[in-house]
């Protein structure tokens, strides 16, 4: 692949990385999608190596950011549907003040929520915070796969340079 070609993967790799902390962006498919382009246009082993780690680095982090955060929340006794309500407002949020709209009603929908079930604002804040927390999380596992996901594609545009 050309020099611009490997310039262009690494910066759509760069874009995905950041699409992770913006949960709107699908950060973990474009870096997978970018690889698979370049291993498509590589055709060598060392490409093919690559994106079979990178497809399972991509995998477990996609699992992983849904199950550990699940899990954490359902240990500190935050339902699921406060979450699911705290998702759909934070959506709502996004197109009705963009960017900003979607963390503040994410925050608002799990408070919201929670401040009905349990009638205590103190309650129903720390329920807020660990959803934060698993929020923070899924987002962290998310970057991390991608991260590595980009550290091993580099690794294999050196080895077949």
């Amino acid at each position: 692949m050309p020099w611009w070609g490997d310039l262009l993967v690494g910066s759509v790799i760069l874009f995905a990385a950041f699409g992770c902390l913006i949960p709107v962006l699908p950060g973990a498919l474009l870096a997978w999608a970018a690889v698979l382009g370049w291993a498509l246009v590589e055709r060598s082993a060392t490409g093919w190596l690559v994106l079979l780690v990178v497809t399972a680095l991509i995998a477990v982090g996609q699992v992983a950011k849904y199950l550990w955060p699940s899990r954490r929340l359902s240990g500190s006794g935050v339902p699921g549907t406060s979450v699911l309500i705290g998702g759909v407002l934070g959506i709502i949020g996004f197109f009705v003040v963009p960017f900003v709209g979607l963390p503040l009603g994410f925050v608002l929908g799990v408070f919201g929520a929670e401040l009905a079930r349990s009638r205590q604002a103190a309650a129903a804040w720390a329920s807020t915070v660990e959803a934060l927390k698993a929020t923070g999380l899924s987002i962290l596992i998310e970057l991390a796969s991608v991260l590595l996901a980009g550290s091993v594609w580099f690794a294999g545009v050196l080895a077949s340079s």
